[in-house]
């Protein structure tokens, strides 16, 4: 330890006597580590964007049901009014940096029947002020518009839906459920606008009436369902573990995204694999780079080597200087690297990456549609994840040029031939 700057001094000489061959060195390090956190923080931003979609199409982040609800999707399993009122001062404490936004929901399934037909639909009581924040549908409007507050007999349904059913903005359908107290009841209600999501499944089937509606048409004084929307898709744990407890005091079931929108969850899961597949190839490529410049160095520098050998230093100790050598290069290549990914990042695609012009319109994800801007995330993490990474990677290649450089003979490699 005495002689670590003595050795570090000698790594640095080494370094610097093969300038161009270090620069290239760490230049493909860096551009190898600025192209991970690039791709990186477009996969989190792709990723957070698809979430948000899809949970502001579905049942949000966090959904608080009563037990038995999510496999029955049962009025008889609807949350009282108690509990309905429990999940919302649950919510109301939960600590997140902008306050959690929740939707108090009334679902069932039934048919909606017109002049030309009749077809299942899916019909949710929403309250119009809370949804409009809530859910993006109130923007994928393609004719009239969406739910308002003072609406009582109206209906906001797919485009898929209202052409399969001859219906238009004004024309009048009815509804069909099965009440809470089991018998079957119509409701006639007016369309008052029709959207376009991009989701065929959805556009099918899925319709909007107002919450004091399906509560008076199905007789349900509570609620199936209330949706919690959060900042990020990063506080759902948390939230989940701060509100678990209120919520099984009251008989509630508290759940996450990933178990109300599996398929999301596993489209997500896959992609984030496909993305770990191509850090591999980065990191490879890096390592071979690190190994080939610092065992090429070695081969080159067996006399030199060995001479140091001769005036004193052990084996282990010339082995040192090579990795030190190694070290160098990985620590220099990984904070360029990190500071090319961030500035490639924030001056050329802070706006997004736009992919549009190679890919048909209305691609679906998961049960979302796909927004061709990926606009860039920085998490952290994963940042601190790459760079950690290609440390390891780096220093882990340096490893075989010192082992074989500590085990060179001195007396063969100073021979002049």
């Amino acid at each position: 330890m005495v002689r670590l700057p003595t050795l570090t001094w000698l790594a640095l000489r080494n370094l610097s006597r093969e300038m161009r061959r270090s620069a290239l060195t760490a230049a493909a390090m860096a551009v190898g580590l600025a192209l991970l956190i690039f791709s990186r923080t477009i996969a989190d931003g792709a990723h957070e964007d698809w979430i948000d979609a899809g949970v502001r199409l579905g049942s949000g982040h966090v959904t608080f049901n009563a037990p038995g609800y999510r496999d029955s999707e049962s009025l008889d399993d609807r949350m009282s009014t108690a509990q309905v009122e429990a999940s919302l001062a649950a919510i109301a404490e939960a600590g997140t940096p902008d306050p959690p936004l929740p939707s108090v929901r009334v679902a069932t399934r039934g048919l909606a029947s017109s002049p030309s037909g009749a077809l299942p639909a899916f019909i949710i009581g929403v309250d119009a002020a809370t949804e409009t924040m809530f859910s993006k549908l109130n923007e994928e409007v393609v004719d009239g518009r969406y739910l308002q507050d003072g609406d009582r007999l109206h209906a906001y349904l797919g485009e898929a839906l209202a052409e399969r059913l001859g219906l238009r903005t004004g024309s009048r359908m009815v509804l069909t459920a099965q009440a809470a107290s089991g018998d079957i009841e119509g409701q006639l209600v007016r369309v008052v606008g029709i959207y376009n999501s991009g989701v065929e499944a959805l556009d099918q089937t899925l319709i909007h009436v107002p919450l004091g509606t399906a509560r008076s048409w199905l007789g349900v004084e509570g609620a199936t369902a209330v949706a919690v929307l959060l900042p990020h898709s990063s506080f759902t744990d948390p939230v989940l573990e701060e509100t678990e407890a209120a919520a099984g005091r009251a008989g509630v079931e508290v759940v996450g995204w990933p178990e109300t929108a599996p398929d999301l969850y596993s489209a997500l899961k896959l992609d984030d694999g496909g993305d770990w597949a191509f850090h591999i190839i980065l990191f490879a490529i890096v390592a071979l780079a690190i190994l080939n410049a610092i065992f090429i160095s070695v081969l080159h520098r067996k006399r030199e080597l060995g001479l140091l050998r001769a005036l004193g230093l052990s084996g282990r100790e010339t082995g040192l200087v090579v990795y030190i050598e190694g070290i160098l290069l990985t620590v220099a290549s990984g904070f360029a690297g990190v500071a090319l990914g961030l500035v490639v990042m924030v001056v050329f695609f802070r706006d997004g990456l736009d992919i549009s012009g190679f890919m048909p319109e209305d691609i679906n994800f998961g049960g979302v549609t796909f927004d061709p801007v990926m606009i860039p995330v920085i998490e952290v993490k994963h940042v601190v994840q790459s760079v950690l990474m290609t440390f390891v990677i780096g220093l882990s290649a340096a490893l075989y040029p010192a082992w074989h450089a500590a085990r060179l003979d001195p007396a063969e490699t100073v021979k002049v031939d």
